[in-house]
């Protein structure tokens, strides 16, 4: 019997008995103590940081975003995935859209497959909800990761990996305030999405001076950068630019410059050039949520869970962030970034 049919006959009998957990996890131990032990099969997955290789049966998981095509931090979750994958000995099967319903029939079309698991993104929770009934109905278990924390557990998704946006959003506000800011421009670059107005409305919460929300088109970089330019040109009173994303951020430097602005740019999410623009004083801070680790964490739950019927977090979300990354602290980091894992 192959993996995938194996998994589909048991699946609605997970997790396993107390027994049997136990006997797990004995097993799971001895497989990663041998591949520790005997420097067992290396397998790469481009991040540097490749370990040995599980012996547990192969499976087969679904990991399903919400990406924008071009936005560099999904190249940093895709990582942290397939580094799991590779000492898991799993099957990674990635695939991504924008556009909500596109997402939910990306989550249909892994459920018809006969996945083992899938992890997803709940950018807009409503127009998975069909599909994470579907899952649980075929007895596949889904965790969810980076966007949709209060919305996981009512759609019978089994652990949650990832930042509070109200809570890292607060805590960005506080940060603009103690910097002294005292209007500060929070560009969301989806609307819609609902970890991105989170964010803005946990920084208006925090932030002492006035918060004003601009809605551009993040698939759009030259639209982005136009609207920006105009918002700053038309308002002069703005002295910060609180991006969502780390290429919103660096397009709106450019605005800062085309508008002749002295407003300064913060953000959430990193990349490698954020990186330099962060050493050269073009973007003050960002607030990381590591997304290597939340890819790498949906991936290798869902193998724990697999093989041994764990589920991590006792049903609360296993929090990632937020961490603040500015001149202070960017060449511990940088190492990281240019290896393409913060």
């Amino acid at each position: 019997m192959t993996r995938s049919n194996a998994a589909s006959s048991t699946r609605k009998r997970r997790p396993a008995h107390r027994f049997t957990a136990v006997a797990g996890a004995s097993a799971v131990i001895v497989a990663l103590a041998g591949c520790s032990a005997t420097g067992g099969k290396p397998e790469s997955s481009g991040s540097g940081m490749s370990a040995g290789s599980a012996d547990t049966p192969r499976s087969t998981i679904a990991m399903i975003t919400h990406e924008v095509p071009g936005d560099s931090f999904w190249d940093l979750v895709r990582k942290g995935a397939e580094t799991a994958a590779a000492k898991d000995n799993i099957e990674l099967r990635y695939s991504s859209d924008p556009e909500a319903p596109n997402q939910a029939n990306l989550v249909q079309s892994a459920i018809d497959s006969q996945v083992d698991g899938i992890a997803l993104t709940l950018a807009k929770p409503d127009a998975m909800r069909t599909a994470a009934a579907s899952a649980d109905a075929a007895g596949i278990p889904l965790v969810a990761f980076n966007s949709g924390l209060d919305a996981w557990k009512p759609l019978g998704v089994k652990e949650y990996f990832g930042q509070d946006e109200a809570i890292a959003g607060e805590a960005a506000g506080q940060r603009l305030t103690e910097d002294g800011a005292r209007k500060t421009l929070c560009v969301i670059q989806e609307q819609g999405h609902v970890g991105l107005e989170a964010r803005c409305a946990g920084a208006t919460k925090g932030f002492s001076g006035q918060t004003e929300i601009l809605n551009v088109n993040g698939k759009d970089m030259p639209s982005v950068e136009a609207t920006i330019t105009a918002k700053l040109q038309q308002d002069p009173a703005i002295d910060r630019v609180l991006t969502l994303g780390a290429p919103i951020a660096l397009t709106a430097v450019q605005s800062v410059s085309n508008a002749g602005s002295d407003a300064k740019v913060v953000t959430f999410d990193t990349n490698a050039e954020l990186v330099d623009a962060i050493k050269s004083g073009d973007i003050q801070w960002a607030v990381d949520q590591q997304p290597f680790l939340q890819g790498y964490l949906a991936i290798d739950s869902l193998w724990l869970y697999l093989n041994n019927g764990n589920v991590i977090g006792g049903g609360a979300p296993t929090l990632t962030g937020p961490a603040f990354i500015d001149q202070s602290n960017i060449d511990s980091i940088a190492e990281y970034a240019q290896a393409g894992t913060r």
